[in-house]
C-alpha cells in the first residue's frame, strides 16, 4: 500500500492520503474552472470499504479512484455503498456511474430530492437565480445568467435518484465500524455530514470548509430561508462531539468546533454590514452587495465573473431575508424589486 503525508503537498494533489485510522482522503480533478478538485474519502474497515463523494464522473475521475483504491488494496466492483454529501455534479454523478457500471448502491439525504426533482422539471442553467436576481435589482446580470448554456463537461452526466434516501441521525456500518449521517440544510437542502465518532473525523462536504463559507446560491430548489437553515445547523454542529474536519474541498487540518465558530462569527459580522448598508441609503440586495467587498481579498463586486456576482448577490438576499424575519429591516416591492429599510425610519417617511 502506498499512502502519503497529508502535509507535505498541495491538498488537490492526485494521491491517496491517510487522513486516519481506516479513513483515506482521494483527491479528484473536477474539469470547474474555478474548483481544481474535490476530496473522496474511503472508509476501510476489514475487507469492507465505503466512499464519500466519489466525484465528477469522467474516465478520469474512474482511472485515478481505481488507482486509489488498488493502494488500498481494494477494486472499483469492491465498494459496498457511495454516501453523497448532496447532489450537485462535482460529489455525486461519478456514484451514478460506479452504480451503473458495478451495482453500488448510492445513498443521499432525503431532502435531495427538491433538488433532484427541480433538476429534471426546470430548464436552463440557472432559472430560478435569474428570476431571484431581477427581485434582486440585477436586471442585466439576470439577463446574462438567463443565457447561459451548459458547458461541454457539463452534457451528459449521469441523472438519477439515489437508491437509499438517508434521514437525520440514521446509522450505518462499515464492516465492523458504525458511522452517523446529520442533515445539514444550507449550501443545499439535503445536504448531509458524515460522522465517525470512533475515529475522531467528520466527513463535511460543502456544509463547512476550511477557506470560504459555503455558498448558498446554487441551490435549484432552495427553501424560503436557506441562510437561517444553514446558521440553524452550524450552531447544531456545535452540540455534537469536536472532531477534525474532513472537507469536500481544503486540507483536512482543522477541527470541528473551530471552525463553525468562524463562519458564525463571519455571518454575524455580515448581518452587521448589511444592516449598515442599508442605513447608509442602499436598498436593494444588488446595491447592497456593490457596496461591500468580497473573498478573503476584498474584491470589489464588479471585479468577479458572472456567476459569482450572482452568488454575491443573492447570498445578500439571504441575509436581507433573515433580518426581515428577525424583525431589524422590512420589506417592500416596487416595481418587482424588493426594497429594504430600516424598522426604526417607518417615522420619518
Amino acid at each position: 500500500m502506498t499512502t502519503l503525508d497529508e502535509k507535505s503537498t498541495d491538498w488537490s494533489t492526485p494521491g491517496t492520503y491517510r487522513v486516519a485510522e481506516g479513513v483515506y482522503r482521494i483527491p479528484l480533478t473536477l474539469p470547474l474552472p474555478d474548483l481544481k478538485s474535490v476530496n473522496c474519502y474511503a472508509l476501510v474497515s476489514g475487507g469492507s470499504l465505503t466512499l464519500v463523494d466519489p466525484g465528477w464522473a469522467s474516465t478520469t475521475t474512474e482511472r485515478a479512484l481505481a488507482q486509489a483504491l488498488s493502494d488500498l488494496g481494494f477494486a472499483l466492483a469492491d465498494v459496498e455503498q457511495i454516501i453523497v454529501t448532496h447532489t450537485h455534479w462535482d460529489h455525486y454523478t461519478q456514484a451514478l456511474s460506479l452504480r451503473d457500471a458495478y451495482g453500488t448502491p448510492v445513498l443521499v439525504g432525503a431532502q435531495e430530492r427538491h433538488t433532484l426533482d427541480a433538476f429534471a422539471e426546470c430548464a436552463g442553467v440557472y432559472p430560478r437565480q435569474a428570476t431571484h436576481l431581477r427581485r434582486c435589482g440585477a436586471p442585466d446580470l439576470a439577463n446574462l445568467i438567463d443565457a447561459l448554456e451548459l458547458e461541454e463537461y457539463e452534457r451528459q452526466v449521469p441523472f438519477g435518484y439515489p437508491d437509499v434516501w438517508l434521514e437525520d441521525g440514521q446509522r450505518l456500518t462499515v464492516g465492523d465500524r458504525t458511522i452517523e449521517v446529520h442533515h445539514t440544510p444550507g449550501h443545499t437542502r439535503g445536504h448531509m455530514i458524515v460522522a465517525d465518532r470512533e475515529r475522531d473525523v467528520m466527513i463535511t462536504g460543502d456544509h463547512i470548509l476550511p477557506r470560504i463559507t459555503p455558498s448558498i446560491g446554487f441551490e435549484r430548489a432552495p427553501e424560503k430561508l436557506p441562510l437561517a437553515s444553514f446558521l440553524d445547523s452550524l450552531t447544531r454542529m456545535k452540540s455534537l462531539p469536536d472532531a477534525q474536519m474532513l472537507p469536500a474541498h481544503g486540507q483536512p487540518n482543522h477541527h470541528l468546533h473551530e471552525r463553525v465558530v468562524a463562519l458564525l462569527e463571519h455571518h454575524r459580522e455580515r448581518f452587521d454590514a448589511v444592516v449598515a448598508q442599508v442605513a447608509s441609503g442602499r436598498h436593494t440586495a444588488a446595491d447592497i452587495a456593490a457596496g461591500l467587498t468580497w473573498t478573503r481579498h476584498e474584491h470589489a463586486l464588479t471585479d468577479l465573473s458572472e456567476i459569482h456576482r450572482m452568488t454575491a448577490i443573492l447570498e445578500i438576499a439571504a441575509h436581507l431575508d433573515v433580518l426581515v424575519v428577525q424583525g431589524q429591516l422590512r420589506k417592500t416591492e416596487l416595481a418587482g424589486v424588493d426594497h429594504f429599510d430600516r424598522q426604526t425610519d417607518r417615522g420619518r417617511e
